[in-house]
């Protein structure tokens, strides 16, 4: 995680993990990562849920991403994630990892995503010119 923070390799770093529902079936690991210089004390480092969001409550501590810089990749799920996922030996995750960068080119948050691959789509839609 330090890599893709930006930090030392041991520093202090505070996580948010989730797993997410979508018609009571679990559909998503997320684990959001924050420096612990901006995230350390705040509502980042508890486990309850954050009123209008952690993108809301960065922008309120000074931090504004500007740029995401995301990659998608698939692989074979370990043990713990099939049990997250309710998926079996055989079904591949897609991983999407995800780092947000402020307005100095700092990143402030990166998110690792696992998804079962079967159940997803992904399309990207950008503007041109």
């Amino acid at each position: 995680m330090a890599r893709l923070l930006g930090v030392e390799a041991g520093a202090s770093v505070v996580v948010r993990r989730r797993i997410m529902y979508l018609d009571e079936q679990p559909c998503e690991l997320t684990d959001s990562y924050y420096p612990a210089r901006i995230a350390a004390g705040t509502g980042l480092a508890d486990t309850a849920k954050i009123r209008g969001g952690a993108v809301a409550l960065l922008a309120q501590l000074g931090y504004v991403g500007e740029r995401v810089r995301e990659d998608v990749t698939a692989r074979m799920p370990d043990r713990q994630e099939r049990e997250l996922l309710r998926t079996g030996e055989l079904e591949p995750v897609m991983c999407l990892e995800r780092v947000v960068f402020d307005g100095d080119d700092r990143p402030i948050q990166a998110d690792l995503i696992t998804m079962p691959a079967h159940r997803q789509r992904l399309r990207y839609e950008l503007r041109m010119g």
